[in-house]
């Protein structure tokens, strides 16, 4: 995700930060730049205009112009500035710091963003309200085709996984070909009870009835996917307006494709001329390269994102965190999303295990392999990497990752006997042809494998025992 954009926005603050000084027509020919990079990115024009002429004045008005070593600064503003137009709060002076002065009016109905010279107060992103007496309902809005029914799904797992709310989904897409069908199969996999009626019965008549059955169940959530059309007419808007007023939802969410670009920004002002929303869940970000729609839609409608969908897996959701997104655009990493993933996949007494055979040097392959499969569930190897600082951009395109490389490595550990698992040095000659042939490999393959497990065994037996391991040495075997 943001690729392009990032690509383009990292390689002109490596330039910003080649300067020992900088004066003010190196800090507009920066501006250039990032205006061009946004603008490529299919960001709304305004947007763009509003954008940089912020960073500008922030940039002149903390007196950048000048001082040594100012690009670091200059990427702080960026980044500040970044994570405000995707929906992070306002930058605001902090304590005893006054804000300059001169900030530029807004060009309508973007928010203009106090400028100032101190850091910035983050707060905690926009999320969900819910109701005092459950079920808390959200009514899930937007056109046919931007992913709302998985995005449903995916929602129900997320707030069963991390709240462990009780929740149900009520299938209102009466008139999409199968999408009742899709709901309960999708509902399933997530945990969450599917109400529906069929395709006969008024869409606001089911989600009525979904809600009374929510109640009586005594759930704590009711998501309600209604139905979309290929384009906004005046028959979905109807309809929405009168589910919103059976239903009284606490939260309306607006689902907005982001590989449409600029297209998905002018559906969610549609949106919210016709029917309030209270925030958006990007989906497919995993395919988009610019970012066009996520830097947009705030600026635009002025309501926040709160999820984004980050891949085709029920588990590949997330809450949208503008200052993390921001400093994965300018190569810095996210660090905190990165520990948060693998908090969920970690377990404790695992962990303590591990430590314990680590200790008395009993850590075999069935344990490297569990340790691979928990790494894996984390997601794609390329996006956790993008996640660690100064591993992002054109050093990830450099370094070539194969997923399936790890499915061989599974094949070939799941090959071995239980025995060969525990003690690999059981494996030699006939056994390692063996193990080739189960594994649909070849024996060189399985000699690596065996090899590098080897090294990564005394590495791991030094780090348990509270010794750091010769890398050198280490090295020298590799070779």
């Amino acid at each position: 995700m943001f690729d392009a954009l990032g690509e383009k926005l990292q390689a002109t603050m490596a330039d910003v930060r080649r300067h020992g000084t900088l004066t003010e027509a190196d800090i507009d020919a920066a501006m250039r730049e990032i205006r061009l990079a946004l603008l490529e990115a299919d960001v709304n024009f305004k947007v763009v205009r509003q954008f940089t002429a912020q960073v500008k004045e922030r940039c002149v008005g903390a007196e950048i112009a000048g001082k040594l070593n100012p690009g670091q600064q200059v990427v702080k503003i960026v980044g500040e500035e970044l994570a405000a137009l995707m929906g992070g709060p306002p930058v605001r002076a902090s304590a005893g710091t006054p804000a300059s002065a001169g900030t530029p009016a807004s060009a309508g109905p973007l928010p203009p963003g106090a400028a100032v010279q101190g850091g910035p107060e983050w707060e905690e992103p926009p999320g969900l309200s819910f109701a005092a007496h459950p079920p808390t309902v959200i009514l899930m809005a937007g056109l046919q085709g931007s992913g709302k029914t998985t995005a449903t799904a995916k929602l129900a797992r997320y707030l069963r996984e991390e709240r462990g709310a009780a929740v149900a989904v009520a299938a209102c897409d009466t008139y999409r070909p199968a999408a009742v069908d899709q709901l309960v199969k999708v509902g399933a996999q997530a945990g969450a009870e599917v109400y529906e009626q069929g395709t006969e019965p008024d869409p606001v008549d089911i989600a009525t009835w979904a809600l009374g059955r929510a109640g009586d169940e005594g759930k704590d959530v009711l998501i309600v996917d209604t139905s979309g059309r290929l384009h906004i007419d005046e028959q979905m808007m109807d309809e929405l307006v009168r589910m919103r007023a059976a239903v009284k939802p606490t939260n309306v969410l607006l689902v907005l494709d982001a590989m449409t670009g600029q297209d998905a920004t002018s559906v969610a002002e549609r949106f919210a001329q016709e029917v309030q929303f209270d925030g958006v869940i990007m989906s497919k970000l995993d395919g988009d390269a610019r970012g066009g729609a996520a830097l947009s839609v705030k600026a635009i409608t002025g309501k926040p994102i709160m999820f984004a969908s980050t891949g085709e897996k029920l588990e590949q959701f997330e809450r949208f965190h503008p200052d993390r997104m921001a400093q994965r655009i300018l190569g810095m990493g996210d660090v905190m999303t990165l520990i948060e993933q693998a908090e969920r996949q970690f377990d404790e007494d695992e962990a303590i295990e591990l430590q314990r055979k680590l200790r008395r040097d009993e850590f075999g392959l069935d344990d490297f392999l569990a340790q691979l499969r928990t790494i894996r569930r984390m997601g794609p190897l390329t996006n956790l990497l993008g996640m660690i600082p100064g591993l992002a951009g054109h050093q990830l395109q450099n370094m070539k990752f194969d997923e399936r490389e790890l499915d061989r490595v599974q094949a070939i550990i799941l090959s071995m006997t239980p025995a060969e698992r525990a003690n690999p040095e059981l494996i030699k000659g006939s056994r390692r042809l063996r193990i080739a042939r189960g594994s649909g490999s070849n024996v060189q393959q399985v000699n690596q494998l065996v090899k590098q497990f080897g090294q990564t065994r005394r590495v791991m037996k030094q780090v348990g025992r509270g010794r750091m391991p010769d890398i050198g040495a280490l090295m020298r075997q590799a070779r």
